[in-house]
């Protein structure tokens, strides 16, 4: 059983940056896809970005762009999503997620296995 806890929300002006951060524990928790998805209320979780488990490979979803960096650090069993030039589209609450298997679609959430509790991101205008 893979636990992952985030960090790092909070509440930034447009234009303003935050860094989440994803700490993993359990068993190979290094070895596993990591993703960031984010939820706004009243509208569907999206997935927006994903890395592979050796860092090879990063997806992101059009939106963030440009704008975010996924990036981990197995050594230290955490995961990172860099946001920067926040808008306030971008408010939402945050979770990390791992899947034991390469994802078909890395910001499918459906294909994920393990979850954390979220951290929420508020950014304003």
């Amino acid at each position: 059983q893979v636990q992952l806890v985030e960090s790092g929300g909070g509440s930034v002006q447009a234009g303003g940056s935050l860094r989440l951060s994803c700490a993993a524990s359990g068993p190979t928790g290094s070895e596993f896809v990591l993703g960031w998805f984010r939820q706004a209320p009243g509208k569907e979780r999206e997935g927006v970005a994903a890395i592979s488990s050796g860092s090879d490979y990063t997806f992101y979803d059009d939106s963030v762009k440009g704008r975010f960096t996924i990036s981990r650090d197995n050594a230290k069993n955490t995961g990172y999503l860099q946001m920067n030039s926040l808008k306030p589209e971008d408010t939402a609450m945050y979770y990390c997620a791992a899947a034991r298997w390469f994802p078909r679609d890395s910001l499918n959430g459906g294909e994920y296995n393990y979850w954390g509790q979220g951290t929420q991101v508020t950014v304003s205008s």
